[in-house]
């Protein structure tokens, strides 16, 4: 992406606009298009299971090679991208998925830090809500940022909303606790889970970033979910080129959210 990015503005620290989800589990389709931050008009069809606890190999249909992660300093600030498989570089190889691709995005700006991926592919919010301490607990330094990103498996499992909301604010109370800065990354019920769920649902993102105070982008595949050219052939995860925008879209709130950060 172009030079602009520190003057575009894709996330709202505490925002109250509307927020997105995308499918990352079996019953669900691949996004066709949406609105800007909120009401998603999108066509799916019913997909085989694209997001397990399994670690998938890498991917062979992408010929494009992501922009390597240079080498960082060992008391560089440490970032956690926690989160299900988007934030795990699902079907991509070691050096395309979002953590090492954020980490070069930063370096490309000047802003040096360790960006360590923390997603497992198929978690749920409780999923995430049981390892959280176990992740912060064990991480060798104190992070100076996590990204948090889940939400997705529990819509496509058809988890009520409720239990949603009450995990994510869980692990954001635990996060708070702890004084750790977070950029909460937000998702979108699919259109066929129903306008009841997604009204419950869609606004779970925005109403904890506003409750918390934290940073926000509202929805993590915006820009990309509707170009098939930036989507595996599953049109349901990001390919390298994918992951590319999402980690340049993402690079200015994560400078703007890390402390002393020039």
């Amino acid at each position: 992406m172009s030079g602009d990015r520190h003057v575009r503005r894709h996330g709202l620290r505490g925002s109250s606009v509307g927020q997105g989800e995308n499918p990352l589990e079996k019953r669900t389709a691949g996004w066709r298009s949406y609105a800007l931050y909120g009401c998603a008009i999108a066509l799916c069809q019913p997909l085989a299971a694209c997001g397990s606890a399994e670690t998938p190999a890498a991917s062979t249909n992408d010929k494009v090679a992501a922009k390597a992660a240079p080498a960082v300093p060992a008391d560089a600030p440490l970032v956690i991208a926690f989160g299900d498989s988007l934030y795990a570089g699902y079907q991509l190889g070691p050096k395309e998925g979002l953590s090492p691709q954020l980490q070069a995005a930063l370096a490309a700006d000047g802003v040096v830090a360790r960006v360590q991926n923390a997603g497992v592919s198929g978690d749920t919010t409780a999923a995430g809500r049981q390892r959280l301490t176990y992740v912060l607990d064990n991480a060798k330094v104190k992070p100076a940022l996590v990204l948090l990103g889940l939400g997705g498996n529990d819509m496509l499992r058809g988890i009520g909303p409720d239990q949603t909301r009450a995990n994510l604010d869980g692990m954001l109370a635990e996060l708070k606790k702890r004084e750790i800065p977070v950029l909460l990354t937000g998702m979108m019920a699919a259109p066929n889970m129903g306008s009841d769920y997604a009204k419950k649902f869609n606004p779970i993102y925005s109403e904890l970033a506003a409750k918390y105070d934290v940073s926000f982008y509202p929805f993590i595949l915006k820009n990309v979910v509707t170009d098939k050219a930036l989507m595996l052939g599953d049109n349901m995860h990001p390919n390298a080129k994918g992951v590319t925008m999402v980690a340049e879209a993402l690079a200015p709130l994560v400078e703007e959210a890390l402390p002393n950060a020039d």
